[in-house]
């Protein structure tokens, strides 16, 4: 156990605080969670780097982290009504998409080598943007008015990615005789 890994649990405990937040009426105090925890996930992994004191653990653990807190606050907002339904299903689907061409690769006995594209990382940054501005919206007319928008770029990133993930592990099948 090493710092990385200890910041990378606390995130994960984070998670039913965030939920209970939510349910509870405090959208501020969830968003504040929400943002410690993001705070934690680019502190762990600038110790891990810094000190080397990257992990195995670390590798998987940290993702996972990531997107359980992400899958957790998609759900209870869509439930909650702060976002649409469906935009939740597009990020989960997506995410789904991504483990099981993960899986298929696995099974087929190819090496996994898990690096996202940059703008998978633009669409996990819109996907960040949409669960804090849906927590502020409540507080100010001109956050809300803007959510929209920033949840359909969401939707687009979203799913561009998510066909971008399956073009480059079908060709990747293809060329490795999958």
């Amino acid at each position: 156990m090493n710092v990385p890994n200890l910041l990378t649990i606390l995130r994960i405990l984070s998670i039913p605080v965030f939920v209970i937040c939510l349910l509870y009426g405090r959208p501020f105090i969830a968003f504040l969670v929400f943002v410690v925890a993001g705070i934690t996930d680019g502190l762990d992994g600038l110790i891990a780097r810094v000190y080397r004191q990257r992990t195995p653990t670390g590798e998987y653990l940290d993702p996972v982290a990531d997107k359980l807190m992400l899958t957790s606050a998609f759900i209870v907002l869509a439930v909650m009504g702060m976002i649409p339904g469906w935009l939740t299903v597009i990020v989960i689907a997506r995410d789904v998409i991504i483990v099981l061409g993960i899986l298929v690769l696995l099974l087929t006995s190819h090496r996994v080598a898990i690096k996202p594209i940059f703008i998978s990382k633009t669409a996990t940054c819109f996907q960040i943007a949409t669960i804090a501005w849906a927590l502020l919206a409540p507080y100010s007319p001109f956050l809300k008015s803007v959510l929209p928008y920033i949840i359909w770029v969401t939707a687009v990133l979203t799913c561009i990615t998510g066909l971008q993930y399956i073009y480059i592990g079908t060709q990747y099948l293809n060329e490795q005789g999958g």
